[in-house]
């Protein structure tokens, strides 16, 4: 039985060296897993962001005027038809407190022009 009570010694001592080994392994792996999700998750938002981006490129430009109104709300002449809400009323730091309807002042439209869409019938016959 004398042999039993030599292993407690240097069973108790190694213990505490793989104790003292394993935990900075093990605190390295979690934040090496840490970062790898993070760069997963930087990934995934990079290929949203560029899906979005030639999603938004495909589309061709709203021709939307100065003042915020879609062409079709100007006239030939350029002149806005759309109704905007007026101040009319303000308070003692300037700013406004009561609206009435009125139309926008905007003259011209000088957005891009869109593309007329054509109809064309195929060139070739299949049958």
């Amino acid at each position: 039985m004398e042999w039993f009570w030599w292993a407690f010694i240097f069973a108790g001592p190694a213990a505490g060296i793989v104790a003292k080994v394993t935990e900075p392994v093990r605190t390295g792996l979690k934040m090496r897993h840490e970062r790898k999700l993070a760069e997963l998750d930087a990934q995934r938002e990079a290929q949203r962001e560029e899906r979005a981006a030639l999603e938004a490129a495909g589309k061709q430009p709203a021709p939307v005027c100065g003042c915020g109104h879609h062409l079709a709300k100007h006239d030939k002449q350029g002149k806005c038809h759309e109704s905007v809400e007026v101040a009319v009323a303000w308070d003692a730091d300037k700013k406004p407190v009561r609206y009435e309807p009125g139309q926008c002042n905007c003259q011209q439209y000088v957005g891009p022009q869109p593309l007329t869409t054509f109809y064309a019938e195929d060139l070739t016959d299949l049958d």
